[in-house]
């Protein structure tokens, strides 16, 4: 049993909160869902800033929350990074930083000195909110929220404020986060590309109820419930650079099943990547296709068939490898090549976006 439970019942006019979750205690969980599922809500109720009469709240052994206990936010050793950095605008950057450190006790400097070096805010530390541009104020209120050393950090839609420019700024530096924090990331957000790229759990919400949760690679390649992150269904992909070709301007990555040809991002082989792989980008063949322009081609074997959307549409997840790919076909075509889970196949990718 998870030692990281979260269970809230709030009722307001018109919406209803009803939770019950289990999440991990490490690496990035993704709330996902359309504006008004219930993500902000649910972040809130972890941080105190909305107490929910009806709740329950561990972690790591102990109870931040149930019939008889209630602590207030300013107990509880998290971090909250919301959509706006709100600096105070007379104070420098490391003022700010120190501001955040007063309702703490016994914090030592390693922990403000990680969260700067974390952020590659070191050469801010000088300026006044006013001097820096929306991404490093972001930046700055990340770094804040990490000062105060928390052993959780929420951060509700972090770079919704953002133009895509500042975005871009900042999403490496939340990679990092993600690769070097060693404490459980809850991440608000209804950006698909954020989601693909940062989360390595997933809770998918709509009307303030938990639709589905699980490993975010696993959850993308269910067919009963495909998660859209985005337009299309697809999956996501944790892969490796395993080749450059300079002359034509292409990588190969390799993931646990195969290898795909993708455009080059100048990544170093041996860069670790995620990859994202849309069920339109992927046709099927019962054959080797030898004369295609099409450059990835894998054999796996046929997993499961469901039901699209349309009426017309189905979708085919392909076992490739330890790993799964998502195809949308029609179900004509279904019919005419007698797919069927057991089936060999020959998995066409057209195309990969990859995320580094």
């Amino acid at each position: 049993m998870s030692s990281f439970k979260a269970k809230f019942n709030v009722e307001w006019p018109g919406f209803t909160l009803d939770v019950d979750l289990n999440l991990p205690e490490r690496g990035v969980t993704a709330l996902f869902g359309h504006s008004g599922s219930g993500k902000t809500t649910l972040l809130r109720c972890i941080a105190g800033l909305e107490r929910a009469k009806q709740g329950y709240l561990s972690f790591k052994g102990e109870v931040w929350q149930d019939e008889t206990t209630w602590l207030p936010t300013h107990q509880r050793p998290l971090g909250y990074v919301f959509q706006d950095a709100s600096l105070f605008s007379h104070l420098s950057v490391l003022g700010n930083l120190h501001y955040g450190l007063k309702r703490t006790s016994g914090i030592r400097n390693p922990a403000l000195d990680q969260a700067v070096e974390l952020l590659g805010i070191g050469h801010l530390l000088d300026r006044k909110p006013d001097h820096l541009s929306g991404g490093e104020r972001q930046r700055v209120g990340i770094a804040r929220a990490l000062a105060v050393a928390p052993r959780i950090l929420l951060m509700d839609e972090p770079l919704a404020a953002l133009d895509l420019k500042r975005k871009q700024e900042v999403l490496p530096y939340l990679e990092r986060l993600h690769d070097e924090l060693d404490i459980p990331v809850l991440y608000v957000s209804h950006s698909p590309d954020e989601v693909a790229r940062l989360a390595d759990h997933i809770v998918v919400m709509d009307g303030g109820k938990v639709v589905t949760h699980g490993p975010l690679v696993e959850t993308m390649a269910r067919l009963d419930l495909p998660i859209r992150l985005g337009q299309d269904a697809g999956v996501v992909l944790d892969a490796v650079v395993a080749e450059r070709d300079e002359t034509w301007h292409l990588a190969r990555i390799e993931f646990a099943g195969g290898s795909l040809w993708t455009r080059d991002h100048h990544l170093a082989v041996g860069h670790r990547v995620r990859v994202r792989i849309h069920a339109s980008d992927v046709s099927l063949a019962t054959q080797p296709q030898e004369h295609s322009s099409i450059l990835n081609l894998l054999s796996g074997v046929v997993d499961a068939v469901s039901d699209d959307e349309h009426l017309g549409l189905a979708l085919v997840r392909v076992r490739v490898g330890e790993s799964n790919l998502i195809a949308r076909l029609t179900k004509r075509s279904v019919t005419t090549l007698a797919i069927v889970p057991g089936l060999p196949i020959w998995v066409q990718v057209k195309s990969v976006a990859l995320m580094e």
